[in-house]
């Protein structure tokens, strides 16, 4: 009996130093194939999938009338998506109407008014021709006169009535001349009376296209192909100028972000290959292609980035924010992958 219990022991004896060492050949097999891995590839879960996100705001204020989405709905570029109260903007539109109607009909009376002071051009240069006429008579019956007188063939009285009427001619010529000169800057005031009408036409075409791109932005459109997120109105609330109402998530341009240790970019640079696991999707392998690194660290770019010179200096490993593009991408998994999705990305840098 004694002699059987021996014979048992010994074989578990021997066994166990060869358990031990399979592990051991098993354990240093895997530490070998996994320093030769890193050394071939950059790894990160410091990673999730990104995308251009849009967001929609009310480039005018008022009450918001019609909403034609549903959360989390796909629309395309263009679409209606929400419809403002739109009866002040066409009122202010009719007024820039009015005022344009107003100022071309100005401009058609000042028109008249220089045509009015052209035709008076004419009959006062007549005018100033017929007094230069009657001056020479008269200058010659003076000097005729004036001889006769010399030789007392007339009276005096009979002279002083020639005199008075060349006088007379000579003062109603200065007064037609003025008059010529005052027809011609009248034309010369209306035509730029004209011109300031035309000014104001181009001002009042201005008004009114203003008013026009007013009222187009009461109908709000998707400004990208994507996914309507974060709605923060609803039917009937009034909207102010600036205010954030919804966001589009573009489904043409996702991405990954990868959060490296700065330790980690000595070999990496663009172009190279990437493997990427999506947590969501952990059966499905992606592929992808270093694209560019961010111009500083996520640290740097944080609400409150850290001061190294405040005297309680901690050195921590910064990370490099690294854009990774995803090579061929179906429709299927553009609209499967949401941005903000946990990924883990393997670059080969080696």
């Amino acid at each position: 009996m004694a002699q059987t219990e021996k014979t048992r022991k010994k074989p578990s004896k021997r066994i166990m130093p060869i358990v031990l060492i399979v592990i051991l050949i098993g354990g240093i097999i895997f530490g070998i194939r996994e320093y030769i891995y890193y050394q071939h590839y950059d790894v990160t879960d410091d990673a999730q999938v990104d995308g251009d996100i849009s967001p929609v705001t009310a480039r005018v204020g008022g009450y918001v009338q019609e909403i034609r989405f549903r959360d989390n709905q796909y629309v395309h570029q263009g679409d209606t998506l929400v419809v403002l109260d739109d009866r002040d903007y066409r009122i202010k539109l009719e007024q820039a109407e009015a005022a344009l109607a107003s100022a071309e009909a100005q401009v058609g009376v000042s028109r008249s008014h220089v045509g009015t002071a052209q035709a008076n051009v004419p009959p006062a240069q007549a005018n100033v021709e017929a007094l230069q006429a009657r001056l020479w008579k008269v200058n010659q019956d003076y000097i005729r006169y004036q001889n006769l007188l010399e030789g007392h063939a007339i009276t005096q009285a009979q002279f002083d009535e020639i005199k008075a009427e060349k006088e007379a001619t000579e003062a109603q010529l200065e007064a037609a001349k003025t008059q010529v000169a005052a027809v011609a800057k009248q034309v010369g005031a209306n035509r730029e009376q004209v011109s300031a009408s035309q000014s104001d036409i181009a001002s009042r075409q201005a008004a009114i296209d203003f008013a026009r791109l007013q009222l187009s932005y009461t109908v709000i459109t998707a400004p990208v192909s994507g996914i309507v997120s974060k709605r923060n109105i609803q039917i009937g609330q009034l909207v102010q100028p600036g205010q954030n109402m919804f966001a589009v998530v573009n489904d043409s341009s996702i991405y990954v972000t990868a959060n490296f240790k700065e330790t980690q970019l000595q070999e990496m640079k663009p172009g190279q290959p990437v493997e990427i696991d999506v947590d969501a999707y952990p059966d499905h392998k992606f592929s992808g292609t270093v694209e560019s690194f961010s111009g500083a660290t996520g640290a740097k770019f944080s609400l409150l980035p850290p001061d190294n010179a405040t005297g309680n200096f901690v050195k921590v490993v910064q990370r490099m924010p690294v854009r990774i593009k995803f090579d061929s991408l179906s429709g299927e998994w553009l609209k499967k992958l949401r941005p903000g999705l946990s990924v883990n990305v393997k670059v080969k840098v080696k």
